[in-house]
């Protein structure tokens, strides 16, 4: 079958089911998918395997969360991707829903049911639009109550299982984190986790009578890793290896088996565990690819859901029946659940990434996906920057990357010094004044694909999104001798700017990882993309959503009226119903469109 002409609509088009969560008996899932364009809610059933849609929001749904009795719904969504989420509880047909915050000035994050499904946390920055405080939401009386407050982002959890406190954790920066139990009555926090240096806690269960709460945590290590924490002293007991990060974690509902998936090099381990004999399976037959979320099915032991994002078969949810045995009678039976990725494009179409390492300017080792697509090389090649900073290129789908590839691009996709992923130190790596070092890194692959005759040297691009947006405006500024065209996607252009207008919230989030405007505003100054445009050489391609209240839209305002205003080739794309990502389908496919074309007419291809 001819497959050279692939339209970019069939890749954008392909759908992804994620966020699965079991009604309280089991008997449904639901799920977010974006069939219609937008994440909303549909579920599936033994009786009634084809999906059924549930919401019908003008907007994405963010989040499903079920009740563990009174069979309701808590769902969150905000409107125009200004991330400024609402709360909706809805009865389990979701035929009737009820906004319980009616605030889109302000942002309200689930925390967790109480046992009786009659409460809910929840936390905001309602009180100034900085600090984040601690709620609880009484259904029956319809009724708010502020239970904590504090000049600090304080993240609501569950309740304790006998209802008398409430899990909460601050978080001092991204990477450094507190767990507090909330008396429900006096408003009291203890802190639970008193440690030196930086840690972080995830994934926080509690188990029967609330002594002890499985979760996920660096504490005392340099990778996450799954532990039991005794909570009367804080106390911990690893239960998996500081080697890879743990990264999900779900406990069947009695307690027998807890599941983890553990991150090696950017693709998902399975894992289930015994809690009483420590019996370890390595679940076989999933896709390679990243998994995003794990929950059991509620009365059961044997069953898990899987959200997977597999290059190969997109973002779908996965069955794992450990009471069943695959074909080969070995270990847990795997099957597929949803179809959301099939769309319009041929089996065999996507590819999944070759791991690769190249040395950089010091000789550090850094870890990258490489993409090759048809024929011998060297190819063109779109260098791909992710964002964060602590974030990490996975092997999973990325439409607009097969799409790239498919029209005979290959990607490299760097996980530079800064990443997640590779422990403690390397995170560390691009802080503050080591900024440009992670830049560096950029330089370093293109120097690779060249010497490894990937890459022929007048057709590399460079391109990035959010921070890897920052990333590519740096590029092309310092180095531009090196690009032969960049595409910044919503990026920071001056870090004294973004510094300035970024969401309150954030600002004191970011400053751990960016330095501040007091301390750094000359090194911000020294290196600003916004400062040297006239150093950059490539054409660009700059496009921005008009709600983001990450980086605000100036930042890539700025940088398209100085390149306009000494006449250098820049395409602009201002998308006015989007924040800090492209959320709806019909703005997707505008802007890929546009960057095909943008690079076929620049950078061009042999095909």
């Amino acid at each position: 079958m001819e497959t050279t002409n692939i339209s970019v609509e069939r890749f954008i088009e392909v759908r992804s089911a994620m966020v699965p969560a079991f009604a309280q008996d089991g008997s449904r899932l639901y799920f977010l998918f974006n069939m219609t364009g937008t994440p909303q809610v549909w579920t599936l059933s033994d009786h009634a395997p084809w999906p059924r849609q549930m919401t019908f929001f003008p907007d994405r749904v963010m989040g499903i969360h079920v009740a563990p009795a009174g069979h309701r719904l808590c769902i969150s969504a905000d409107r125009g991707g200004t991330e400024n989420a609402q709360l909706f509880i809805a009865d389990e047909e979701c035929l009737e829903i009820h906004d319980i915050t009616c605030d889109e000035a302000h942002m309200y994050n689930f925390g967790g049911w109480s046992a009786d499904g009659k409460q809910l946390t929840y936390s905001s920055n309602r009180r100034n639009g900085r600090d984040f405080d601690l709620y609880v939401y009484d259904l029956e009386r319809d009724a708010h109550r502020l239970l904590y407050s504090s000049a600090h982002m304080n993240v609501a959890h569950g309740f304790t299982p006998d209802g008398r406190a409430v899990l909460m954790s601050r978080e001092h920066t991204n990477l450094d984190h507190e767990l507090y139990l909330v008396d429900v009555k006096s408003g009291v926090a203890k802190l639970i986790t008193p440690h030196t240096g930086e840690a972080q806690y995830e994934c926080l269960r509690f188990i029967g009578d609330g002594t002890r709460l499985y979760l996920t945590t660096d504490q005392d290590s340099e990778f996450m890793r799954v532990a039991v924490m005794y909570v009367a002293n804080g106390d911990l007991a690893f239960l998996s290896d500081d080697n890879w990060d743990a990264e999900t974690l779900a406990v069947s509902e009695d307690g027998a088996k807890i599941a983890y998936s553990r991150n090696i090099g950017g693709t998902s381990e399975l894992v289930v565990r015994r809690s009483d004999t420590g019996e370890v399976l390595i679940v076989e037959g999933l896709p390679v690819g990243a998994i995003e979320q794990l929950c059991w099915q509620p009365a059961s032991q044997e069953r898990l859901v899987v959200a997977l994002n597999s290059p190969l078969f997109g973002q779908e949810l996965w069955s794992v029946d450990l009471s069943a045995t695959a074909s080969d009678g070995v270990g847990a039976l795997v099957s597929r659940l949803t179809y959301a990725a099939m769309s319009g494009l041929p089996n065999g179409v996507t590819r999944a990434p070759e791991l690769i390492e190249y040395a950089s300017f010091d000789g550090r080792k850094i870890p990258a996906f490489y993409y090759r697509p048809d024929g011998p090389g060297p190819h063109s090649v779109i260098v791909y920057v992710h964002g964060g900073p602590e974030s990490q290129m996975r092997n999973d789908f990325n439409p607009a990357l097969q799409y790239f590839l498919h029209r005979g691009y290959a990607v490299l996709a760097p996980n530079v010094r800064g990443s997640s992923g590779y422990g403690k130190v390397y995170i560390h790596l691009d802080d503050v004044r080591k900024r440009m070092d992670s830049v560096a890194d950029l330089t370093y692959a293109a120097k690779w694909l060249v010497e490894h005759g990937k890459a022929d040297v007048s057709r590399i691009a460079v391109m990035g999104r959010s921070y890897g947006g920052f990333m590519v405006l740096a590029a092309v500024t310092h180095y531009p001798e090196v690009w032969a065209a960049g595409i910044d996607i919503v990026g920071i252009g001056h870090f004294r700017t973004f510094m300035e207008n970024t969401s309150p919230y954030r600002r004191h989030l970011r400053e751990a990882e960016y330095g501040s405007i007091e301390n750094d505003g000359a090194f911000f100054d020294e290196i600003a993309p916004i400062l040297r445009v006239g150093d950059i050489q490539c054409p660009m391609f700059v496009t921005h959503g008009a709600n983001d209240p990450r980086v605000p839209i100036s930042e890539a305002e700025t940088m398209v009226a100085g390149l306009r205003e000494r006449d250098h080739p820049v395409e602009y794309i201002r998308l006015e119903d989007e924040g800090h990502g492209m959320v709806k389908l019909a703005n997707r496919i505008r802007v890929f469109s546009g960057i095909a074309q943008f690079l076929d007419r620049h950078v061009g291809t042999d095909r």
